[in-house]
């Protein structure tokens, strides 16, 4: 499971970086259609890679220890209080985020039932873009049950990684 768990944030992260790498793509061929005389439309497209990227990115960051955590008080907590707190912690962002993918899911299905397009000049379906974000809710939600997961039966969360180089000790 747990090569599985952590090749689903891999791919996640590398998704997101092809969706980067996607906007500076759309964005040259904006510029060079430009200087050819042809219309390419990349922000709308740069704007939805944009919402993949970020949503796809958020599991694999947070396994990296990459996102801003409020570390003052749990490095100041020790044993009993410390697993609490960060138990606590990973629940919470857990539900929050289920919260959210559930919603976002529902997005998503709801613009392709209704056949929901973009009003720019490519004409994507809204469900598309809404995916990328959908899927990239659901690792998160998995990723903070994981490190949940991982707290409660007194292994360090993955997020714990980077914590020492972070911090400079």
């Amino acid at each position: 499971m747990r090569t599985f768990l952590n090749g689903l944030y891999k791919a996640s992260g590398l998704a997101a970086a092809m969706f980067m790498a996607g906007i500076g793509l759309a964005v040259l061929a904006q510029v060079f259609g430009r200087m050819l005389g042809m219309t390419v439309d990349a922000t709308e497209l740069s704007g939805f890679f944009m919402a993949a990227a970020t949503f796809l990115g958020l599991a694999y960051t947070f396994r990296d220890g990459g996102h801003i955590r409020i570390g003052l008080l749990v490095t100041r907590l020790e044993g009993r209080a410390r697993k609490a707190f960060e138990l606590w912690s990973c629940l919470v962002g857990a539900g929050l985020a289920a919260y959210t993918s559930v919603y976002a899911v529902i997005f998503a299905f709801e613009s392709h039932e209704f056949n929901d397009i973009s009003p720019g000049l490519l004409a994507i379906p809204f469900w598309i873009p809404q995916a990328g974000m959908a899927a990239g809710l659901v690792i998160l939600t998995v990723a903070l049950l994981d490190a949940a997961w991982a707290v409660a039966h007194g292994r360090k969360a993955g997020y714990e990684r980077n914590e020492d180089a972070v911090l400079g000790e």
